[in-house]
C-alpha cells in the first residue's frame, strides 16, 4: 500500500516553559575546584560535560554559568582562572575535546554573561587528563595578563584579560602537535605566578609551568615574568600534574605517572623553593596510586593539602601544617553524612571517601573549609573530620533513558555510571533502588502498560566488573528487583554463549507483565519472569522488538535483516509480516545511532492499542492499526529524538529537532500539523540531548534527559494551551 499524504507543518508561537531540574545532586565528575582569593564565599567549579558552576552564598546553591550555551563543545570545560583581584571578572577555557571548537569565555558579572574568543589550540575537556591543571591562570599583580596551557600546543599569553592571544616562543616545550586517533596529550598541565615576585600593577616575575608528555622535562621555572624558562629537576618517570603556591614562595606539586583520572599506577609530592631546588615530601605510608590536586592555604604558608588518585585501598586527602615534614591522613576518620544525596551508595555499599579526586580547595579565608570533587559529587568540610556533599543546584550527570509510566512515580531514569532511579519526588535526591543485579549504566527500561508496576531494565557494567546477569525484573514499580539470565545461546562455531553479560540484549514486558522478550542473536521469549526461555520465531537479530501497551500478547518488531515491521500476536513467540504494511524506505533509516543506548525508534502509545510512532530518518510517523499504515506526523521537523504526552483526542508529541535553522525542544498537539517551541535560548544546555517523554497523565509536561545538565521537567507557565 502507499504512505499516507505528508501532514503540512507550521511553526506557531513558542510556548513559555518553566524548567526545573530533577534533583539527584552531583552526580558526575568535576575535574576541579577553585575558591576565589578576592571575596570569601566565591566559588567555582568546572565539570567535563556540564559546564561550569558559581557558588551563590547568598542563595546556597551552585548556580549553573552555561544553561544558555547553543554549542556541545562548550559544555566540557578545560580550565578557571577567578580574577584574583576583581571578584566579577572570570575566565575560562571551553572545549569538549581535540577536533571540536574551543574558545576563551570571558565574563565581567560572574559568569552570568560571556564573551566568546574562539583560540586555534584544542582544548580537552572531556578528555583523559581532563583533572590535569589549572592549565589556566591569571597574573594575581596585574590580572590582565593571563597564560594558558595547552594539550597540543605549548604556552599561550593574553595581555588583555584573553581578548586577543600569542604563542609564548621562549617556553622550551612547544607541544606535540596533532594527537592520533582517539588519543590525547597532557601537554602543559597548570600555570602559575608568585605573586610575591612582583607588585600591584606589575608582572610577577616569577612563573611556573608544569608538563604532563610523556618525555623530557617535565616542571619549569621563569624569572623574567614568562618570557623564558628553565628545567627544574623533580621525580624522575613521573609527571607534573598538579601545583599550587604558598603565600612565601613555595611551589607544592603533586606528580603521577599518568595524566589521569583512570590508569595512574605511581606518584609524589615535592616541594620547590624559590631557586628552584625540589625536595621529596610524599605521605611515606600513601599506597600505591599517584597524587593530582595540590592545595595550599593563604593564611598559613605552612599548610598544604593534597589528594591521592586510583589508590586500590580507596583514595584520600592527606594534610600538612609543617610544608610537608609531617602529613595527617584526612579520610581515615572522616565521617561522611550524604543524607542530602543518598543516591551515592548506588553501587551497595556506604559511600566512600570518593574516587577521582583531581579537585582540591583550601579557602583562603579559612584554612579549616576544605572542599574536593570525586567522580560523583563535591564534599566539603569545616572542621577537617565531618564532610558533606557541597552540591545544592549542580546537576552533572549524563542520562541515558527515561520513562514517564502511567501509574506510581512520574518518572523512572536510566543513567550512565549511576545506574539509575525511580523518582517518586522530583525535587529530591532519590535512594539507590537499581540492585539486585546493580548495573553501572541503564540503557533500557520498559513497563506493562496494563500492569504498570511490573518493570524490566537491561544495562551494563564498567569494564572489569563482574557480571552475574545485566537484566531484571520488577514487580514493584522498580523499588526492588530479581535478576534474569538468558541461557547460553549457540553460535556459528559451535560453541555457546551467554549473550546478555553485555547490555547489548534490551528487554520489552507485554502489556499485562506476564511475558519477557529479548532481543538477543537469538530472540528469546519467558512466561515465568525469566526462569525459562523458549526461542521467538520468524525475527532475525538485531531486531528492535517493543510490546503493545494495550493490547496484552502482542509485540512488534522493526526487523533490521529485512527491512520489515513485523506483529506477534501469541505473546511474541512468533512474529509475522503484517498484512499491506508498508514502511517509509529501507530501515537503515532507523537503525540506532548511539549503539546500546539509543532510545527506541518504534514506540507503542500507552493510550490506545494499535498506535505506534516510529522515528525513521528525521522524520516521525504514526500507525493506528497496528503498523498496517503509517502516516507522517512530523512534516518539516527534522526529528532526533521524540517522546509521547497526555493531550485531548490524541497523544501529545515531544521532539528535539530542528525546524528551519532553529534547533531545540518542540511540542505537538494536532499530530505534527503545527509545532510550537518550548525551550528557549535561556534553556539550551549545549543541546546535548539524550532522551525526551512526555507525562501521560499530565498535560503538558515533559521530561528532557542531557548529557551532562540531568534530567529537566518542563511545565507550561500559563497552563496547558
Amino acid at each position: 500500500m502507499m504512505l499516507a499524504a505528508p501532514v503540512l507543518v507550521a511553526a506557531t508561537a513558542p510556548v513559555p516553559y518553566r524548567w526545573t531540574n530533577v534533583t539527584i545532586g552531583g552526580g558526575g565528575y568535576a575535574p576541579n575546584i577553585l575558591m576565589s582569593s578576592a571575596e570569601p564565599s566565591l566559588a567555582y567549579l568546572r565539570t567535563d560535560m556540564g559546564g561550569a558552576y558559581r557558588w551563590d552564598s547568598a542563595a546556597s546553591r551552585w548556580i549553573p554559568l552555561q544553561d544558555d550555551n547553543a554549542e556541545s563543545s562548550f559544555m566540557g570545560v578545560e580550565a578557571i582562572a577567578p580574577d584574583p583581584v576583581d571578584p566579577d571578572i572570570v575566565t575560562m577555557a571551553a572545549g569538549m575535546g581535540y577536533g571540536q571548537p574551543s574558545a576563551i569565555l570571558r565574563s565581567a558579572d560572574r559568569g552570568a554573561r560571556w564573551s566568546v574568543v574562539p583560540v586555534p589550540f584544542a582544548m580537552g575537556g572531556n578528555e583523559a587528563g581532563r583533572g590535569l591543571g589549572e592549565r589556566l591562570s591569571a597574573d594575581p599583580n596585574r590580572p590582565s595578563t593571563l597564560l594558558f596551557g595547552s594539550r597540543h600546543d605549548g604556552l599561550w599569553r593574553s595581555d588583555d584579560r584573553g581578548a586577543t592571544w600569542r604563542k609564548v616562543d621562549g617556553f622550551p616545550r612547544p607541544g606535540l602537535g596533532k594527537p592520533e586517533r582517539r588519543q590525547t596529550h597532557g601537554g602543559v598541565s597548570f600555570v602559575l605566578a608568585d605573586p610575591s615576585s612582583g607588585r600591584s600593577g606589575g608582572v610577577s616575575r616569577r612563573w611556573w609551568a608544569g608538563s604532563a608528555d610523556e618525555s623530557g622535562d617535565h616542571l619549569f621555572l621563569s624569572e623574567d615574568g614568562a618570557v623564558t624558562w628553565r628545567a627544574v629537576s623533580g621525580p624522575e618517570g613521573l609527571l607534573a600534574v598538579k601545583g599550587a603556591i604558598a603565600g612565601d614562595g613555595t611551589l607544592f606539586v603533586g606528580y603521577a605517572s599518568g595524566i589521569g583520572p583512570s590508569g595512574v599506577k605511581t606518584g609524589a609530592v615535592w616541594r620547590f623553593g624559590a631557586d628552584g631546588r625540589g625536595t621529596a615530601i610524599t605521605p611515606a605510608d600513601h599506597g600505591n596510586g599517584g597524587f593530582f590536586e595540590v592545595a595550599t592555604a593563604r593564611t598559613s604558608p605552612a599548610t598544604v593539602a593534597v589528594s591521592t588518585i586510583n589508590r586500590s585501598s580507596g583514595d584520600t586527602v592527606w594534610l600538612s601544617n609543617d610544608s610537608g615534614r609531617s602529613w595527617r591522613d584526612l579520610g581515615k576518620d572522616a565521617r561522611r553524612d550524604v543524607s542530602a544525596t543518598p543516591f551515592l551508595g548506588h553501587d551497595g555499599k556506604d559511600a566512600d571517601f570518593g574516587h577521582w579526586i583531581t579537585g582540591l580547595a583550601i579557602d583562603p579565608f579559612d584554612a579549616r573549609h576544605i572542599a574536593y570533587t570525586t567522580g560523583a559529587t563535591v564534599y566539603a568540610t569545616k572542621d577537617l573530620a565531618n564532610w558533606a556533599p557541597w552540591t545544592r543546584g549542580i546537576e552533572q550527570t549524563a542520562v541515558i533513558t527515561l520513562v514517564s509510566p502511567t501509574d506510581g512515580p512520574p518518572l523512572v531514569s536510566g543513567f550512565g555510571d549511576l545506574a539509575g532511579f525511580v523518582h517518586d519526588d522530583l525535587e529530591r535526591s532519590p535512594r539507590p533502588r537499581f540492585t539486585n543485579p546493580y548495573l553501572s549504566n541503564t540503557n533500557r527500561l520498559d513497563y506493562a502498560g496494563l500492569a504498570p508496576r511490573r518493570w524490566v531494565r537491561g544495562g551494563s557494567l564498567f569494564d572489569g566488573w563482574p557480571r552475574e546477569a545485566s537484566l531484571a525484573i520488577s514487580s514493584d514499580g522498580g523499588r526492588s528487583w530479581s535478576p534474569i539470565k538468558l541461557p547460553p545461546i549457540p553460535q556459528a562455531d559451535g560453541s555457546t554463549r551467554r549473550e546478555d553479560l553485555n547490555g547489548e540484549t534490551p528487554p520489552a514486558v507485554s502489556a499485562d507483565g506476564k511475558l519477557i522478550v529479548v532481543s538477543a542473536s537469538r530472540p528469546m521469549v519467558s512466561d515465568d519472569d525469566g526462569r525459562r526461555w523458549s526461542p521467538v520465531e520468524g525475527v532475525s537479530r538485531g531486531s528492535e522488538i517493543v510490546a503493545d501497551k494495550r493490547i496484552a500478547n502482542r509485540f512488534y518488531a522493526l526487523d533490521f535483516a529485512t527491512d520489515r515491521l513485523l506483529r506477534s500476536n501469541d505473546g511474541g513467540r512468533r512474529f509475522r509480516s503484517i498484512d499491506g504494511a508498508s514502511l517509509p524506505g529501507p530501515l537503515d533509516g532507523a537503525r540506532p545511532t548511539r549503539g546500546r543506548e539509543s532510545q527506541p525508534r518504534l514506540v507503542a502509545s500507552p493510550f490506545a492499542g494499535g498506535e505506534l510512532f516510529l522515528h525513521w530518518w528525521q522524520g516521525l510517523f504514526r500507525s493506528s492499526d497496528g503498523g498496517k499504515s503509517l502516516v507522517p506526523v512530523s512534516g518539516d521537523l527534522k526529528v532526533e529524538l521524540f517522546g509521547l504526552g497526555k493531550g485531548t483526542v490524541h497523544p501529545t508529541l515531544y521532539a528535539v529537532g530542528k525546524l528551519g535553522d532553529v534547533r531545540g525542544i518542540w511540542r505537538s498537539d494536532d499530530l505534527g500539523r503545527n509545532w510550537a517551541r518550548i525551550n528557549d535560548d535561556a534553556h539550551q544546555w549545549g543541546l546535548r540531548f539524550r532522551a525526551i517523554s512526555g507525562d501521560p497523565r499530565r498535560a503538558g509536561r515533559v521530561y528532557v534527559a542531557t548529557d551532562g545538565r540531568g534530567i529537566f521537567y518542563g511545565d507550561p507557565t500559563g497552563g496547558v494551551q
